[in-house]
């Protein structure tokens, strides 16, 4: 490994993830570019160790055990705007966060992110899972995606390539069969020009609804997906779930389709208390209530499996 980028040893990684959850890694670095991650990708081939690929730490249940292998903080977050007109297309690392880039483009009249106002998470991640909230989502502004593939070779991927779904993609997909996963580099992002008041106003409106709905504490965001013409949200309230706890692991008072960290919660935790709320749905309702939080690790995966959930 070159001496820009250090390879650090059972590196904790609750502090990277957005719920504070998670077991070391046998192997960690930070990565700021696509070389960078390239070498990493080479270095864990070489060694025969298993590499996952971090962004903001969000949407995702890390393991208890951790991570067997080499994890890989990306932070690449060059942007590049393209002008034409009254349209733009903004070049972005995979590492940009979603929030920030939107407030950033909003601010100088482009239009496109104003729903990615408060989303967690970096824009793989968003590629990764088709993040989308407050009616916009990912797949309705992707142009491309820059992909480095499991044999080194760096492609261009369509939307269509890509198979959006809701809250779900191709990538997500291969993740769930165990299929060597494609790595998202970069993306470029459809903009229009704009009023960057008006803009400004809905980036506000969006941030207030934001924080009037997301309950404090840490937290992976929404557990399940809604189902059709409902929301897990509701469903969840309706079925009595709110403030159910398990060990450090508590449905959110506020929201009830968040599992928020109330103190030294574990990953096992968490699964045992999605397991019940799904459970109670499913009983009470009699709707199936499906992940859309990532669970990463062997340890973590089997549990799922062993409660029947769809990863």
């Amino acid at each position: 490994m070159s001496a820009e980028l250090i390879l650090q040893e059972h590196e904790p990684l609750a502090p990277y993830t957005a719920w504070r959850i998670g077991g070391p890694a046998r192997w960690f670095a930070t990565a700021t570019s696509p070389d960078e991650l390239r070498r990493a990708w080479r270095w864990a081939q070489q060694h025969d160790q298993p590499l996952f690929v971090l962004g903001g730490g969000s949407n995702l249940l890390m393991s208890d055990a951790g991570w067997p292998g080499l994890v890989v903080r990306y932070r690449a977050n060059a942007q590049h705007l393209t002008v034409a007109g009254d349209t733009a297309l903004l070049q972005l690392g995979a590492g940009a966060p979603m929030a920030g880039t939107a407030r950033k483009v909003a601010a100088q009249g482009w239009a496109g992110l104003e729903w990615a106002e408060g989303l967690p998470g970096t824009l793989g991640g968003a590629v990764y899972g088709n993040a989308g909230c407050y009616g916009g989502e990912t797949a309705a502004v992707l142009a491309e995606a820059t992909m480095l593939m499991p044999n080194g070779a760096v492609e261009l991927w369509t939307p269509e390539q890509l198979a959006f779904g809701y809250r779900t993609s191709r990538l997500k997909q291969l993740h769930s069969s165990g299929q060597p996963l494609p790595l998202v580099l970069a993306g470029t992002l459809r903009l229009q020009r704009d009023d960057p008041q008006r803009l400004a106003a809905r980036i506000a409106e969006i941030a207030a609804a934001r924080k009037s709905r997301t309950p404090a504490g840490s937290s992976c965001g929404s557990v399940f997906k809604n189902p059709p013409g409902s929301t897990a949200g509701f469903l969840l309230d309706q079925a009595g779930l709110k403030g159910r706890r398990v060990g450090g692991a508590q449905v959110a008072a506020k929201h009830a389709n968040y599992i928020i960290n109330v103190g030294g919660a574990t990953a096992a935790d968490v699964l045992r208390l999605a397991e019940i709320m799904r459970s109670e749905v499913l009983r009470q309702l009699g709707v199936e209530l499906e992940l859309e939080v990532r669970v990463i690790g062997a340890d973590a995966t089997v549990s799922l499996q062993q409660h029947g959930q769809t990863l």
